[in-house]
């Protein structure tokens, strides 16, 4: 069975929102948008493209796949990481789209998201991963279908914003990697434990 993973920019207090870009997402006025930028370190490319190496296929919430499919679907040929992006087969949950054309090798998920995730998982492949797409995120941590975290903490507080982790959830997590870089950012790998 495939495995779900989060990989996520986070910071101490667990907000994900809008690491990119001043004006990647300021819903709820949210104003700190390109919080990663002062922390950059070429071990987190590295982790980055290690991640999407386990990967071949990346789900999305409708707002992720907008942004990203923005970035990516108008880049020239050539660009390695635009090329693997636009290549790979993506999934967009939305009740609101009613076509993918937006960008390229997107399917649309709009009935039940749980039943279709799970159908996802049962074919053969490598990993499904997720970034951005709280919501989403929120929805499968409930109904138990992500089985590992990929985690870029930075060492930050913002005190508000949207979170990785939903409230109410309860996840026991196992450590199995974490490298603390020079910035005082640390890579994570977490998977999620589950009752035997």
């Amino acid at each position: 069975m495939r495995k779900i993973v989060v990989s996520e920019f986070v910071t101490l207090d667990g907000v994900m929102q809008a690491p990119g870009g001043k004006d990647e997402d300021t819903e709820g006025g949210f104003a700190y948008g390109g919080w990663t930028w002062p922390y950059w370190d070429d071990a987190i490319g590295v982790h980055f493209n290690d991640v999407m190496s386990e990967s071949d296929a990346m789900l999305l919430g409708r707002k992720t796949w907008q942004i990203h499919g923005g970035a990516f679907e108008p880049m020239a040929e050539g660009d390695p990481f635009g090329d693997a992006m636009n290549a790979m087969p993506k999934y967009v949950v939305s009740t609101t789209l009613s076509d993918t054309s937006a960008w390229r090798n997107s399917t649309l998920i709009s009935g039940n998201v749980v039943e279709e995730v799970r159908a996802l998982k049962a074919q053969p492949g490598k990993n499904i991963i997720i970034d951005g797409s709280s919501v989403l995120i929120h929805t499968l941590a409930r109904n138990d279908l992500i089985d590992e975290y990929r985690l870029v903490v930075y060492p930050l507080v913002l005190g508000g914003g949207k979170k990785v982790f939903p409230d109410g959830v309860r996840l026991n997590l196992r450590l199995v990697e974490a490298q603390p870089l020079p910035s005082g950012v640390v890579l994570t790998h977490y998977t999620v434990e589950r009752p035997s």
